[in-house]
């Protein structure tokens, strides 16, 4: 039975990775997967998803206007999909949540959705929300703050290593930009 699923975290707990290794079993029993990342996301390369690993894979890209939807099943017409992976699911429109829950309802298709649940102020990202709302399960991938308590948050820093306390919901960055905290440490320098 299809379902969505949400995987989410802060940064550096292996989203990608997980979406990879998820990927990969699937290939290595014959079936089909088709990825989705963000075209926002350019810090690797665009058209991949990629680990810090080292790891990659070719790639759909999805912006707040691609029909997720009508993308699969035109795919549909050319070869069977067995399972659709989306990283930085964050970026998800809720128009595009909403799709991927006619992928796995009428098209019977699972979808995984990799993102980051909050943003570097506390706040939810739009695509998250709505798989918080609506996915089938949820499944919360851990990661640790510099204190050894798990990390739920994360911060942005400026250019001189200052907690950032405004600003624009998104801006692609990787560790150079932003950090994972557990709760105490994040409301300490945002709050």
């Amino acid at each position: 039975m299809a379902q969505l699923y949400f995987y989410y975290s802060t940064m550096n707990a292996g989203k990608s990775t997980h979406l990879l290794q998820s990927s990969y079993n699937y290939r290595e029993r014959g079936l089909n997967t088709v990825l989705y990342t963000a075209l926002i996301d350019d810090r690797f390369a665009q058209g991949k998803v990629s680990s810090r690993l080292g790891i990659n894979a070719e790639a759909k890209l999805f912006d707040q206007h691609s029909d997720i939807l009508i993308e699969v099943s035109s795919l549909l017409k050319e070869s069977k999909v067995d399972c659709v992976l989306v990283d930085e699911a964050q970026f998800l429109t809720t128009a595009q949540v909403k799709q991927l829950t006619d992928i796995v309802d009428h098209l019977k298709i699972p979808v995984l959705a990799y993102g980051i649940r909050t943003d570097f102020l506390g706040q939810t990202f739009n695509g998250s929300a709505a798989l918080l709302a609506w996915a089938d399960k949820l499944i919360e991938l851990k990661t640790i703050c510099h204190c050894g308590k798990k990390a739920n948050f994360v911060i942005r820093r400026d250019k001189n290593g200052n907690a950032v306390k405004g600003g624009q919901q998104i801006e692609v960055g990787g560790n150079e930009k932003y950090e994972s905290l557990c709760r105490t440490h994040f409301k300490a320098l945002v709050w």
